[in-house]
């Protein structure tokens, strides 16, 4: 059973990212901002961090994620930076923008599309954890 923190400001979401998850097992906490999921991660410390794109900004889980992977020793966060991020989002359904994960300018392990496939989100949670643990 892995802790996962899903941070995304929109309830249905979570509720169904939480009903697929937990029927795999696994322990979900939600936030409804990054500022809400920053502040649980002490507490917390959770084994993956799934993260909306879009909340409050257009570009709010893109700083979050650059804020959980600081390479800063005296970042708030450095205790964090190796928890896996998969993040959410329904631009890809909505836009032509794509994204995929870059080290430099989007430091997240893997990317999944909204509306939730709960057999792609499985797969792709159950392979973070495994990377975690190798």
């Amino acid at each position: 059973m892995a802790k996962i923190l899903i941070i995304d400001d929109d309830p249905d979401i979570v509720l169904a990212a939480r009903l697929c998850l937990e029927s795999a097992g696994h322990k979900v906490f939600d936030a409804s901002s990054s500022a809400k999921g920053l502040g649980m991660l002490d507490e917390l410390n959770p084994d993956l961090i799934i993260l909306d794109v879009m909340m409050t900004t257009t570009t709010e889980g893109f700083q979050t994620a650059l804020q959980l992977r600081s390479p800063d020793p005296n970042s708030p966060y450095a205790a964090y930076r190796d928890i896996p991020i998969l993040m959410m989002t329904a631009i890809h359904s909505t836009t032509d923008l794509r994204f995929a994960p870059d080290q430099d300018y989007l430091p997240v392990d893997a990317f999944i599309d909204k509306p939730i496939d709960p057999d792609v989100l499985i797969k792709k949670v159950n392979t973070l954890l495994k990377s975690r643990t190798q």
